[in-house]
């Protein structure tokens, strides 16, 4: 798995492309033991931008916290998921196994809901707790 594209993809996941550490943490094992595929798929990214470091190039910037995709990041990602050109699409069509689709990363929607949930068990656990200790 690359780390760099895998960071990008993750960031620019995010409504604002700002993302906590520990999100990118989380979501960064979720990809790192999904299989093959996505090992695989960053990889071709990868070697589309051999030079790739997204800190020194500007691609990722260090906020309060976390980490946030630039513009210019964002423009590198879309660079390096265009199509190839055509010579490229059939040298990759050899090399990639069939039928072996890549599950797209969960939508900010899905997401934000697991938070919520999450956040709202974690309150009635706690007002479960002070109400058995009153």
């Amino acid at each position: 798995m690359n780390f760099q594209v895998t960071v990008l993809k993750i960031l620019v996941s995010y409504p604002d492309g700002f993302a906590v550490m520990d999100d990118l943490k989380r979501d960064m094992a979720l990809l790192a033991t999904s299989g093959r595929d996505w090992a695989d798929r960053t990889r071709r990214l990868a070697a589309r931008v051999p030079d790739l470091d997204i800190f020194s190039q500007g691609l990722v910037a260090r906020e309060r916290g976390g980490w946030k995709i630039t513009g210019e990041g964002r423009a590198v990602l879309e660079s390096m998921e265009a199509r190839p050109p055509i010579d490229e699409q059939i040298e990759v069509a050899a090399v990639e196994p069939s039928g072996g689709a890549i599950p797209p990363l969960p939508q900010p929607a899905e997401r934000a809901k697991r938070r919520r949930e999450r956040r709202e068990r974690r309150r009635e656990a706690a007002e479960r707790a002070r109400a058995a200790a009153s």
